[in-house]
C-alpha cells in the first residue's frame, strides 16, 4: 500500500494474552494546495489520489465548475531532509479567466482529517450556493438498492481491511452500481477524491447519482454533495441538523442510520420507491 498506511510495534493485549508485533496504522500527511504558487489550503489526508482531492476540493469550495478550469497543476516543493520529494505540495494553475477564490479574513482554508469545517469563520462564509439545480433531479432508487449500498460500499474497503481507521465514500448510480470510490483519515478528504475523479473525466454535475459515506453526514458534506450536483447522500450514522436544513433547502435527499434493513429519510423522501 506504500504511504497509504504504515507499520508500527504495538503491546496487543487480547484478554490474558499478551504480545509485541507490528500493527498497520493508516497514513496520515499534509497536503498544501497552492493558486499559482500562492498557498491556500493546508488538509491532513491519507496519501493517494491528491490530484482527485485537488480537484475536489476546489470544485466543492466552488473554485472551479469542471476541469476546463484548470490548466496545470503539479506537485513542488516538497522534500524531506533527505531531498527526496514527500509529495506534500500541489500547485494549480487556473485557467485563463478563472478567478482565484479571496482568502481574505473571512475565511479559513486550513482542514483536519477530522473536521473540514473547523476554522471556517462562521455558518454564513460557507453556506457556498451551488450553481446545479440539485432540486429538479429526477432521479428515483428502490427501497432494495439503497439498503444495499453499506455492504457494497464495506466490500470495496481495502485499506479499511488492513487498518480500520479510514473513511470512506462511495459514488453510486440509481441502480446500486459502484461508479468511484475513495478512503482516507478525513471523511470530508474522501468525498473531495470522489467528487474530483467526476470533474477529471468531466462527469461534473454529477447528476442521478448517490453519495454514500461511512460515519456521520455534516453540514460540509452536504454541501460538498450540493457543489457537485449530486442529488443523494446516503450515511451509515447520523445527520446533523445543518445538513437536514441545507439538504432540504437545495433539493438533497438526505438519509442517516443506513444500515441493516433500515434507515432515516431525512429530506425529499419522494426519490425513495418504498415498493
Amino acid at each position: 500500500m506504500g504511504r497509504v498506511t504504515s507499520r508500527t510495534p504495538v503491546l496487543r493485549i487480547r484478554g490474558s494474552q499478551r504480545s509485541t508485533r507490528p500493527d498497520t496504522v493508516a497514513a496520515e500527511e499534509p497536503l498544501e494546495i497552492r493558486l499559482d504558487g500562492t498557498p491556500l489550503a493546508v488538509t491532513m489526508r491519507t496519501p493517494g489520489h491528491d490530484f482527485d482531492l485537488v480537484h475536489g476540493f476546489l470544485a466543492t469550495e466552488g473554485v472551479i465548475a469542471g476541469v476546463d478550469d484548470i490548466s496545470a497543476l503539479r506537485y513542488c516543493d516538497s522534500v524531506d531532509a533527505e531531498g527526496r520529494n514527500t509529495y506534500n505540495v500541489v500547485d494549480v494553475v487556473l485557467a485563463p479567466g478563472v478567478q482565484a477564490p479571496d482568502t481574505a479574513l473571512d475565511r479559513n482554508f486550513y482542514t483536519t482529517s477530522s473536521c473540514g469545517v473547523c476554522g471556517k469563520a462562521s455558518i454564513d462564509a460557507i453556506r457556498t450556493r451551488t450553481t446545479h439545480d440539485v432540486a429538479s433531479d429526477g432521479t428515483r432508487l428502490t427501497l432494495d438498492t439503497l439498503l444495499a449500498l453499506p455492504d457494497r460500499l464495506r466490500a470495496a474497503q481495502q485499506v479499511f481491511d488492513k487498518t480500520g481507521g479510514l473513511h470512506a465514500a462511495g459514488l453510486f448510480t440509481a441502480a446500486g452500481e459502484l461508479v468511484a470510490l475513495r478512503e482516507d483519515v478525513g471523511r470530508h478528504n474522501a468525498v473531495d477524491k470522489v467528487v474530483g475523479d467526476g470533474v477529471r473525466t468531466g462527469g461534473l454535475p454529477l447528476a442521478g447519482s448517490v453519495l454514500m459515506v461511512s460515519g456521520r453526514s455534516s453540514f460540509e458534506l452536504t454541501q460538498k454533495a450540493a457543489l457537485a450536483g449530486i442529488p443523494v447522500l446516503a450515511a451509515v450514522s447520523a445527520p446533523s441538523s445543518l445538513a437536514v436544513e441545507l439538504a432540504a433547502e437545495v433539493g438533497i435527499t438526505l438519509i442517516g442510520f443506513l444500515r441493516g434493513d433500515g434507515c432515516n429519510v431525512y429530506t425529499h423522501t419522494e426519490r425513495v420507491e418504498l415498493g
